[in-house]
């Protein structure tokens, strides 16, 4: 009989593409990583692996097993899942990934919540916004908190459910004395230099093509994704930036910002967990704290009462 753990690191090999790095993801040795391949090749009675400069690459074998492996696994996870709700407790771990602009606003108070309503249970949290999809569908974590711009199409792996939490616009953002915080067209920023993602990710994409759209190539004088630095030089008054609502401390002082009056960039922010028929309390726990973390987040934002005589 096959075993499902040789199983569950022959589709993690193949999903990161060498054996050091399934080792690395599933916190055991190559060495241990390549003793079950071999036992899983000497059960299946042929070669599943063979070398491709330096990773490795699933023969015709491997890939018509991996097939099988999927739903096997998927299988394994929905027996999981439906236990889990008769069970109707949730349990005592949970893994998140989540981007790093929404840990301040949205993912500390979500895990706040958490333990305070379920003291048990641990959570994990992967700051990252590298291939979170990928990771939930390799079983490395349990709950994405990922994100998706509006001018992308939708690319959500199969077997994944997807929880939209809220719409997240990117607001121009200048130095304190710059603007007085009232709409800005974004055809404005044409003038100005700006502090930009880089074109490969999906934030940087998102901004180039609205700014084609409102008729010029904006001014990148300063391409960077860190959020952080791109505020630093916004408060110096080098450059102006569009930076996520939920990715700005709305007390950060030195900066004012402002919507975009007409052509506006939302990125969709979302819980993803492996679909399953039963839902598992656990996944269901943490998608919940999320989700009233954005609402919460949404909510107007009273002025602060100062004390008096």
């Amino acid at each position: 009989m096959l075993d499902v753990r040789r199983l569950h690191m022959l589709r993690t090999v193949a999903g990161r593409g060498s054996i050091a790095a399934a080792a690395q993801s599933l916190a055991l040795s190559a060495g241990a990583v390549s003793q079950q391949l071999a036992a899983l090749r000497r059960e299946v009675g042929v070669d599943l692996l063979r070398p491709d400069g330096r990773t490795v690459a699933l023969t015709e074998a491997g890939r018509t097993l991996l097939l099988h492996a999927d739903r096997i696994l998927a299988a394994v996870q929905e027996a999981e899942s439906a236990v889990a709700a008769v069970k109707g407790t949730v349990g005592a771990t949970a893994t998140l990934a989540a981007l790093p602009s929404t840990v301040a606003r949205i993912v500390a108070p979500a895990l706040t919540a958490l333990e305070a309503e379920h003291p048990q249970l641990t959570v994990t949290c992967l700051v990252t916004d590298q291939a979170q999809l990928r990771e939930l569908t390799l079983g490395a974590v349990d709950v994405v908190l990922g994100q998706r711009y509006h001018h992308l199409p939708d690319a959500t792996p199969q077997g994944i459910e997807l929880c939209p939490l809220l719409d997240d616009p990117l607001l121009v953002v200048t130095a304190a004395d710059r603007t007085d915080g009232r709409p800005v067209p974004l055809r404005e920023l044409a003038t100005h230099s700006l502090a930009v993602p880089p074109p490969s990710t999906e934030c940087g994409q998102a901004v180039q093509q609205a700014c084609r759209q409102a008729g010029f190539t904006p001014v990148a004088r300063y391409v960077t994704a860190d959020i952080a630095a791109q505020l630093t030089l916004v408060r110096t008054g080098l450059a102006t930036a569009l930076v996520p609502r939920t990715a700005i401390d709305p007390d950060t002082p030195g900066i004012r910002t402002a919507p975009i009056a007409d052509r506006p960039i939302l990125r969709l922010l979302y819980a993803a967990t492996r679909r399953t028929e039963s839902t598992d309390p656990t996944t269901a726990a943490v998608v919940a704290a999320l989700r009233a973390a954005t609402r919460d987040d949404r909510a107007p934002r009273l002025p602060p009462v100062r004390g008096g005589r």
